[in-house]
């Protein structure tokens, strides 16, 4: 029965007019939604709606949430959402917003019994319920849509890979059979980046992607946004994989395919 409501209130909320107001700030922060053919400009907006009725969002550090910081969030989120079943990530309950880069406290143990507390400086963060971002890489990440950097597609993959309880690079696919090629596509893929950032080597997917099979997924898919067409030609098998997991082609709608 609340599937039933919850479908319907959805619905609803995918019905309503976008706002003027809105689509001027997609224009301006987040160029490459257009790039998107009228019919997925439409679904977005339906997503951004019920992201926004169903997500909350906290300003941190003095921040104060603004429609424009809203928008700009939702619509780069629900990129990762178009033309597949969701549940609009389902775990998330707030997006906390920090204006700049923030200092988040850690601990590492280095061996047993002595654990090491340490303070890093982040752009961004996802756990289960919720995502930590940083303003001013949220816009710069979306304004720069060809750097191969997009903070808040990084955080909202990660999002997708926690879906089923573990933040390991397997995100839930959309059929069981996609699995084996998965595995061995990214798990392949993987190896080879962490050995070529351990012999120093230049590396065209971004060196944090070998911090783990998690870290690759989300780096991977900024890139397979950002930079498709150079991932296709590079790494034409995990592109595949990306392009089948999230129902796209952006290499195809760059423009950049058989140039």
């Amino acid at each position: 029965m609340f599937d039933f409501f919850k479908s319907r209130r959805r619905k609803a909320a995918r019905a309503r007019p976008f706002p003027k107001s809105w689509r001027a700030i997609v224009a301006a922060n987040v160029p490459y939604v257009s790039t998107l053919s009228p019919e997925d400009r439409a679904e977005l907006e339906g997503h951004v709606h019920v992201f926004l009725d169903e997500k909350k969002f906290e300003g941190c550090g003095g921040l104060e949430i603004t429609d424009e910081i809203r928008v700009t969030i939702a619509s780069q989120a629900c990129l990762l959402l178009l033309h597949r079943e969701t549940d609009y990530f389902p775990d998330l309950e707030v997006v906390l917003v920090y204006p700049h880069p923030y200092v988040a406290k850690s601990s590492v143990q280095v061996a047993r019994g002595v654990t090491i507390a340490d303070q890093q400086a982040r752009l961004g963060q996802s756990a289960s319920d919720v995502v930590v971002l940083a303003w001013d890489a949220v816009r710069r990440g979306a304004t720069s849509a060809h750097d191969g950097h997009n903070v808040t597609l990084h955080e909202f993959a990660h999002q997708l890979d926690q879906e089923d309880g573990a933040a390991d690079g397997a995100p839930v696919l959309p059929q069981r059979a996609m699995y084996p090629a998965w595995a061995h596509v990214l798990g392949e893929e993987f190896a080879h980046l962490v050995d070529d950032v351990d012999k120093n080597h230049r590396t065209d997917i971004d060196a944090y992607g070998a911090t783990n099979p998690a870290e690759f997924f989300a780096v991977v898919t900024e890139m397979s946004f950002e930079k498709p067409t150079a991932l296709e030609h590079r790494h034409p098998q995990l592109y595949r994989q990306l392009s089948l997991f999230y129902c796209q082609d952006p290499a195809a709608r760059s423009g950049g395919r058989g140039g």
